[in-house]
């Protein structure tokens, strides 16, 4: 019988470890591998390719651990293209968010925040059709997260992102939800839409929500 997927998937689950292995989810702790695995799974159940596999596998590399490489982002970039082909490292650099380019005249936080988020829509809106599905898979995963994490922590949870706010969270992922939809993602933009909805309703029960 064929391999379904070559040897490459093998050496990129490898590498997303190595990179990521001391790193976990800022709110429940648990090892940051099980993002990658849970947003390849996604990818791959919808569909995605062997290279949109491994660039979700590699999804945050840049952005969270070239700053710790040897040689730092670009060697980082170098390596993964070298190792994966150019279009796993294309997808991956059209998935890493950029500081966008108001954001340097904007002294409030929350609003500096959002700028940046808007900044990586039309990123993201401006990509292909397989960054939208590994993003789109990102996000999905997020809140599926936050809302079981929501469950545990309540409200105290918010403590653990920048703005400090479930409100922001809410229009971040519904408007990232919003844009996928309207891109014609897929079935995963309308399960982030729900999964969007079913946190702001939980969080609308909380007496002490903000």
């Amino acid at each position: 019988m064929e391999d379904v997927y070559s040897e490459r998937f093998d050496r990129a689950l490898s590498f997303a470890h190595q990179l990521h292995r001391r790193q976990t989810r800022k709110t429940s702790g648990v090892p940051y591998v099980a993002h990658l695995l849970s947003v390849c799974a996604l990818v791959i159940e919808d569909g995605g390719s062997e290279d949109e596999a491994i660039a979700a596998l590699l999804h945050d590399s840049l952005e969270d651990q070239s700053r710790n490489y040897e040689g730092g982002e670009a060697k980082m970039a170098a390596d993964i293209e070298a190792m994966f082909g150019p279009e796993v490292i294309a997808l991956v650099l059209g998935l890493t968010e950029r500081p966008a380019p108001e954001e340097a005249g904007i002294s409030d936080k929350r609003e500096r925040w959002r700028a940046h988020k808007r900044g990586y829509f039309r990123q993201i809106g401006a990509a292909g059709a397989s960054v939208r599905r590994i993003s789109c898979a990102d996000s999905l995963h997020n809140v599926r997260t936050l809302l079981k994490d929501y469950r545990t922590m309540g409200e105290k949870i918010w403590t653990r992102f920048q703005t400090r706010n479930g409100g922001d969270q809410v229009w971040a992922y519904r408007s990232a939800g919003e844009a996928f939809v309207a891109a014609r993602t897929g079935p995963m933009a309308d399960d982030l839409l729900r999964a969007v909805a079913d946190l702001e309703r939980m969080i609308s029960k909380t007496p002490t929500a903000s």
